[in-house]
């Protein structure tokens, strides 16, 4: 296959989900991870965003050799392979943190008349971005292994 664009196919996103959801489910519902992520900083966020991102890419592209970048295909010039690595981290917590009822659980504190306040968003995004960083080890594991 050198040479030609190798296909992303919804096979490699199903490999993915089955890991992201897998290793993410532990640390929705873990208080720890929502008691760090109340005290995070904006730059103490970015920095786990940029984690998830490194650990993502090193993990299909450098810890396989027989995957390159430059020979998948691409969305605005981005491995499909990538896009949906990410996609499937941060989306596999956000959706287990809203199923489960994790925000509503470890920060009803920060709700406002019965409601989510912006306190209660950002808190639960950096949470996401916690839980994302073992939720793409799980997602690119699966999706290297199968």
């Amino acid at each position: 296959m050198v040479g030609s664009k190798k296909r992303y196919a919804l096979a490699d996103t199903a490999q993915q989900v089955v890991g992201g959801f897998l290793l993410a489910g532990p640390f929705v519902v873990t208080e720890e991870v929502w008691v760090l992520a109340r005290d995070m900083t904006t730059p103490e966020s970015l920095l786990t965003v940029l984690i998830v991102f490194f650990i993502g890419y090193g993990a299909l592209y450098k810890a396989d050799d027989d995957r390159d970048p430059d020979r998948e295909t691409e969305v605005a010039g981005v491995p499909a392979r990538f896009i949906s690595l990410m996609i499937v981290s941060f989306g596999s917590v956000a959706i287990l943190s809203v199923a489960f009822g994790a925000p509503g659980t470890f920060l009803s504190d920060t709700f406002t008349s019965g409601r989510p306040s912006m306190e209660t968003v950002g808190i639960t995004l950096r949470a996401i971005s916690v839980g994302a960083v073992f939720s793409v080890v799980g997602a690119a594991t699966a999706d290297s292994v199968f």
